[in-house]
């Protein structure tokens, strides 16, 4: 069972995330060269509904996206996929492996 987690949701509100306008439409899915089902579209709802462990859980598959921006480019809705990426590989970072903020 999956908690929400209102830190996160406060930490992500206050960072530079917004899948918020993700329609959830598959384009990124569809053009991801490496072909990462996960990201951005699910993922990114586990974020938005505050699904800190479902994130955490996914972390080989958010540290394996290439930041190719294909999906971005492609995102009719034009949402900032690679800055959403790099911010939860930050925030995991942080959380998990405990590194600190240059």
């Amino acid at each position: 069972m999956a908690r929400v987690s209102a830190d996160f949701i406060e930490e992500v509100r206050a960072g530079d995330f917004n899948a918020e306008d993700c329609m959830n439409c598959g384009v990124c899915t569809a053009v991801c060269p490496i072909g990462l089902e996960l990201l951005p579209r699910q993922l990114f709802r586990y974020v938005v509904v505050g699904l800190e462990a479902k994130v955490i859980e996914n972390t080989d598959t958010i540290f394996s996206c290439l930041l190719c921006r294909m999906c971005e480019v492609n995102c009719p809705a034009e949402v900032r996929i690679t800055a959403n990426v790099k911010f939860l590989r930050a925030y995991i970072n942080r959380k998990v492996f405990k590194l600190m903020r240059n």
